[in-house]
């Protein structure tokens, strides 16, 4: 475009001629019939060629052979849209899958909903299908194929309908595609979920699948389990009497550890069946008498470490033990636990 050109708007009716050219702001001047000057986006423009043009477009010589433009690396891209190259590990040729769960916000536990993603730690590809809900009303909650070594989101949970995944049936399905492979063994058996999981900090942990805390649940450990729990009781008599050369093994003396951990869970739904009609001042007292109670009662035991799980909340807990371990137990040593156990949400302390 150029000062004198003809325009007309693409988005509007009218047009007129160019007066000024602003480059920076890439408007033009318009000025219509009525003298009117009307700043427009270049983009919005459209110049109307001169009577000259229009005969030279006349006269122009269509027995030319028409020039053909080559594709563009864009154009290219977007015509043909290469797969991704599987990437695969040594580790990855033995099939592992699991399930990890990740609260919407981990400092309201109580209300919190969670979010549910399906995780192919193998080589292999993943026909799933996850069924939910009580025996009468069963549902898919997700299926698909996932590509090995990749997580992929499965659900949305809220508070309210936790308990539809304390029975799920885990169907999968591991398969490669055009080669040869290992053939492993496939998924199907109803995991059991304790949903009281849920309301603990302490179970969602770091992993090295993903950046924020989550609960991990490893599905080949749990289809062993439930074979192991399916055995008849006359497979195990036949076990009993089926006598077989044992190997001999080395005699193994174990050693007593030495730094044995106790755990206290301070939380005071743990602690008492009801709360009705007590106090926050109550209660925190009731919390300080176990943790005293229990600095008691092993008190002679040196080198025994104790955690306790106060939880992260408004940190009151917390702050009245630490005063405590600083003016009464100063010859105890005591740090944060364990992050990757428990959060934020627990005080080893050391007999001295």
């Amino acid at each position: 475009m150029k000062i004198g050109d003809k325009v007309r708007f693409l988005n509007e009716v009218g047009g007129g001629k160019i007066t000024r050219i602003d480059s920076k702001q890439s408007l033009v001047y318009v000025e219509d019939e009525d003298g009117f000057e009307i700043p427009v986006l270049a983009r919005e423009c459209v110049v109307i060629p001169d009577v000259n043009e229009k005969t030279n477009f006349l006269l122009k010589d269509f027995s030319a052979k028409p020039k053909v433009e080559t594709p563009t690396t864009e154009t290219k891209k977007e015509e043909i849209q290469k797969p991704t190259p599987i990437v695969e590990t040594t580790e990855g040729e033995t099939f592992k899958a699991l399930l990890a769960f990740f609260p919407h916000d981990i400092k309201r536990m109580e209300t919190t909903g969670y979010e549910c993603y399906l995780v192919n730690d193998s080589n292999y590809f993943l026909f799933y299908n996850f069924v939910i809900g009580t025996n009468d009303s069963r549902r898919s909650i997700a299926n698909g194929i996932l590509e090995p070594n990749m997580q992929e989101f499965l659900a949305d949970i809220e508070k309210s309908h936790l308990n539809d995944w304390e029975q799920v049936r885990v169907q999968i399905i591991p398969f490669k595609k055009e080669k040869a492979y290992f053939e492993q063994d496939a998924l199907d058996f109803h995991l059991k979920i304790n949903t009281v999981k849920f309301y603990k900090l302490h179970s969602f942990t770091e992993s090295d699948y993903f950046d924020d805390l989550c609960m991990l649940i490893d599905l080949n450990e749990q289809q062993d389990y439930k074979r192991l729990s399916e055995i008849s009781p006359e497979e195990i008599k036949q076990a009993m009497f089926d006598k077989r050369p044992e190997k001999k093994r080395p005699r193994m003396v174990k050693k007593q550890a030495k730094n044995e951990i106790i755990e206290v869970d301070l939380h005071i739904n743990n602690l008492l069946d009801s709360t009705v009609g007590m106090s926050n001042a109550d209660m925190l007292n009731y919390q300080m008498d176990v943790f005293r109670k229990t600095l008691a009662e092993n008190a002679k035991k040196k080198g025994l470490k104790i955690v306790f799980i106060h939880g992260k909340g408004e940190g009151i807990l917390r702050s009245e033990i630490e005063k405590e371990l600083k003016s009464k137990y100063k010859n105890y040593y005591f740090q944060d636990a364990s992050f990757r156990e428990y959060g934020f949400g627990a005080t080893m302390v050391t007999i001295k």
